[in-house]
């Protein structure tokens, strides 16, 4: 039977993909080296510096964004760029990598995980969204951070924003003018 210092992670963890960051711990009044104490016995997960998961939460294909958005110091990282537009299924897109965008300041102390892609740009609060939970960019924005795609993926991606509610039809015409794509159903 778990004890409470457990008890207590997992109500932390439960609306979090089951995730947990030391931080939060010691808010909760958990000594950080307990945390190290339950991952060396198995009944949590050490997943990067200062983050781990309890294994008791079911894990979801959305548990590899959450973990992103955790990895750099707690809550700073964003999810952006075509990752965003994959997770609103957005035009036709499958990164090979999570995109995920980082305040220009903040300079990780350990190497970056090969399946993130790492940008960095002050986002301001009505770039942000939150998609079940994830910080995510805005459909709009992750539009216009993915303007290399070229014109046919991005105005596939329009298209389907503006179809789905995602865009308005005077963001979806800002964006085709910004963007420079012709063709843009409004």
């Amino acid at each position: 039977m778990p004890g409470p210092v457990y008890t207590r992670l997992a109500e932390l963890a439960a609306d979090n993909y089951g995730y947990i960051t030391t931080a939060e711990a010691q808010g909760a009044g958990v000594d950080p080296h307990r945390l190290l104490e339950l991952a060396r016995r198995g009944q949590i997960e050490h997943r990067a510096r200062g983050l781990y998961r309890l294994p008791l939460i079911p894990s979801t294909p959305l548990d590899p964004y959450r973990e992103a958005t955790l990895w750099p110091r707690g809550q700073e990282g964003v999810i952006s760029h075509e990752s965003a537009l994959d997770l609103y299924e957005l035009g036709d897109v499958n990164p090979a990598k999570i995109h995920l965008t980082i305040p220009r300041d903040h300079r990780p102390r350990r190497q970056t995980p090969r399946h993130y892609q790492l940008h960095r740009e002050d986002l301001t609060p009505d770039e942000v969204s939150s998609y079940e939970g994830i910080p995510i960019v805005t459909a709009e924005k992750a539009i216009l951070q993915s303007h290399r795609l070229g014109a046919e993926l991005l105005r596939g991606a329009i298209d389907d924003g503006l179809r789905r509610g995602l865009l308005t039809k005077a963001q979806a015409e800002e964006l085709g003018r910004k963007l420079r794509i012709s063709g843009v159903s409004t």
